[in-house]
């Protein structure tokens, strides 16, 4: 699933490719939006609040997507050949002189402007937010502290504590934290942890860069410290990674980790 930058920089193409523009097509390949047609409406602006899309139109409508593991919005100019199959088009929005189509994109519901808040209310603070103050900070702390035995790797992700932490995140907090996933939040810094998680996404989404580094370099063996670098090894030791899933279901997710530079308790298979 993508990271929170990821949704953040989506959005920010997206807008500026459409936004200030009236729709001469707005049509829906979705069974229950299938009869809507968005024609004639201006498109005012594109958000997100983590990982969760908000497209505003004229006449106080929104729609809402999520980009899931295989969702993306991609701009083209008008009549432009798409890159993508267009039997996976779930969403296209034209104006004069450009497309925007929403390949795969999920949960997809219209509702008013006023009421969108609704559907994001029971996430913890966006990471990304751009009126963050100390007291979101705090609040996400406080989540994220609320229940000591869990394990941070598990707390990371869940959405309703803070918002936008993928698993690449994950497994390079966790690196930067010093310790393994699996450590329990009880032994953890939680305000060290949402400040650095903030840290790096802002960092990334200022970048307008799509390959997140979370090392400050962007050469393709250098953007991370542990995640996905089983071949190359710790970035920092050079040591061999360990590789373990974490969590259950589909909250499922492989988890990279160098057992010299993190302390802290792992699955040993």
């Amino acid at each position: 699933m993508p990271e929170g930058d990821t949704v953040y920089l989506v959005a920010r193409r997206f807008d500026r490719a459409i936004a200030g523009k009236t729709l001469l097509r707005g049509q829906f390949r979705v069974p229950q939006l299938a009869t809507v047609d968005l024609a004639g409406r201006d498109v005012l602006s594109v958000g997100t609040v983590g990982k969760h899309l908000f497209t505003r139109f004229s006449g106080g409508l929104t729609l809402h997507s999520h980009l899931m593991m295989d969702g993306m919005w991609d701009v083209y100019p008008a009549g432009g050949k798409w890159r993508r199959p267009g039997h996976h088009a779930r969403v296209v929005l034209t104006a004069a002189d450009v497309q925007v189509i929403g390949f795969r994109v999920h949960d997809l519901r219209l509702v008013a402007t006023e009421k969108e808040r609704d559907l994001v209310a029971h996430l913890g603070p966006d990471l990304l937010d751009p009126q963050w103050t100390d007291e979101h900070a705090a609040r996400a702390a406080a989540a994220l502290a609320a229940d000591p035995a869990r394990e941070l790797g598990i707390a990371l992700l869940d959405q309703r504590l803070m918002a936008g932490v993928g698993n690449l995140y994950k497994c390079e907090i966790a690196f930067l934290l010093g310790v393994t996933p699996w450590t329990p939040m009880s032994e953890v810094d939680a305000a060290q942890t949402v400040a650095l998680a903030r840290k790096l996404l802002l960092a990334n989404a200022r970048s307008g860069r799509f390959d997140q580094s979370t090392t400050g370099h962007f050469d393709r063996n250098r953007k991370n410290w542990v995640y996905e670098r089983t071949r190359q090894g710790c970035y920092r030791c050079g040591g061999k990674l360990l590789v373990r899933t974490q969590g259950h279901d589909v909250h499922r997710r492989p988890t990279w980790f160098c057992p010299k530079d993190q302390a802290g308790p792992y699955p040993e298979q």
